[in-house]
């Protein structure tokens, strides 16, 4: 595949009528793109934190969405459209952002807006940083942060996520 050409966000948002937090990513790995789901490739700790915070198991993408529903997550990416060379957020280029409002206004109960990542972030703030909604920044899940350990990352997500103990 030539990765200059403009390539497409492939899959949906993930999101039910109860979502209260969205977690916004830049846009899909290629390993996503290959298994055609949100944070796949195997090194990302995406899964594995959000398992860790709040106890529901990731074995499969039913798990997934499982965890997502019952915990009142979301999932997107900011990106809709770019070019890029790899998988690092640094290579994206040409970029057409997602309509974030108006899957705000389809989602009401969305009250909070949580970044995957600084590329996710600076995106936002560049085209819709005049919304008025709460905004947290997550540690990046890829492997490719490793400034800060995966016990640090999983208390971030915790924190800002405002995942309970209590169950």
């Amino acid at each position: 595949m030539n990765m200059q050409e403009q390539l497409k966000h492939p899959f949906d948002p993930i999101v039910f009528n109860d979502t209260k937090t969205l977690i916004l990513g830049s846009f899909p790995s290629i390993k996503s793109f290959d298994n055609a789901f949100y944070y796949a490739h195997p090194r990302n700790q995406f899964w594995k934190l959000l398992e860790t915070v709040t106890g529901y198991p990731v074995n499969n993408r039913d798990q997934k969405i499982w965890l997502l529903k019952e915990n009142g997550l979301g999932v997107w990416d900011m990106v809709a459209a770019c070019e890029r060379d790899n998988s690092l957020d640094t290579s994206l280029s040409n970029v057409t952002v997602n309509d974030i409002p108006a899957l705000l206004e389809k989602y009401p109960s969305i009250k909070k807006l949580a970044f995957t990542g600084k590329k996710a972030q600076t995106l936002f703030e560049k085209h819709f940083g005049k919304l008025d909604i709460e905004r947290v920044y997550l540690p990046s899940p890829s492997p490719a942060h490793a400034a800060m350990s995966f016990e640090e990352k999983a208390a971030k997500y915790k924190e800002a996520l405002g995942i309970s103990d209590e169950r």
